[in-house]
């Protein structure tokens, strides 16, 4: 996982113009510490936590599946046809184009 961190830091350092602002947040001291510990354990800073989630949630949405395939063209499929009949079907087709 450090090294997924890494290239990403890396690549944000070579590959896109940034200039990193400073952010002052209040936080319960308790609160601080134990971020401070999953910091620490995770080999990074505080600062770098709050960036990466900051970018989490400003990521655009990802489109659900359904809504992706609900786009998609509808398809006149047979009742009385199964799926694979036709995908057969549509290969002889082609080998029969080929030759």
């Amino acid at each position: 996982m450090r090294i997924n961190l890494n290239n990403t830091y890396l690549y944000k350092i070579l590959y896109t113009d940034t200039m990193k602002a400073r952010l002052n947040i209040t936080i319960e001291a308790p609160l601080l510490k134990e971020v401070k510990k999953i910091a620490a354990k995770k080999n990074i800073s505080v600062s770098e936590m709050v960036e990466n989630y900051f970018e989490i949630i400003t990521r655009p949405k990802r489109k659900l599946l359904t809504e992706i395939l609900d786009k998609l063209p509808k398809v006149n499929i047979p009742e009385n046809k199964k799926l694979s009949e036709l995908y057969y079907e549509e290969k002889m087709k082609e080998y029969k184009n080929e030759q």
